[in-house]
């Protein structure tokens, strides 16, 4: 639940990424240290979801995505670098949510519950 709300959540952060500078122009400054902070979070925690599946090509092509968004040495692209950067990573997040899915947990039987057709000890 927590992997599928982190790529909701930076999916929407890329998709308001790509959309303030078209409708804010140059009043859009600040909104790509969120992004340095958001994006990296969210491809650590798929990066988790992924490992634990074994699917590698997803573990490595988030492992890009984390390091592209690196709050510690932020990459200084111009905008256009940019935009494609961040489109690659919103279609990215995208297919994970429809790709990488966790299976569900079986719940462990209660030891008190009776079961029907069970033998006594």
């Amino acid at each position: 639940m927590l992997t599928k709300f982190m790529k909701w959540i930076a999916s929407t952060a890329l998709l308001g990424g790509l959309l303030l500078p078209v409708f804010l122009g140059r009043y859009a400054v600040g909104y790509h240290v969120g992004l340095l902070i958001l994006i990296p979070a969210a491809a650590t925690v798929v990066i988790f979801q992924a490992a634990s599946l074994r699917e590698y090509r997803w573990v490595a092509a988030f492992g890009v995505v984390a390091c592209l968004f690196n709050p510690v040495v932020p990459l200084g692209f111009s905008t256009a670098p940019t935009l494609v950067v961040n489109t690659l990573a919103l279609i990215l997040f995208a297919l994970s949510l429809k790709k990488l899915k966790t299976p569900p947990r079986l719940s462990i039987a209660s030891i008190t519950d009776r079961m029907p057709g069970s033998e006594s000890l």
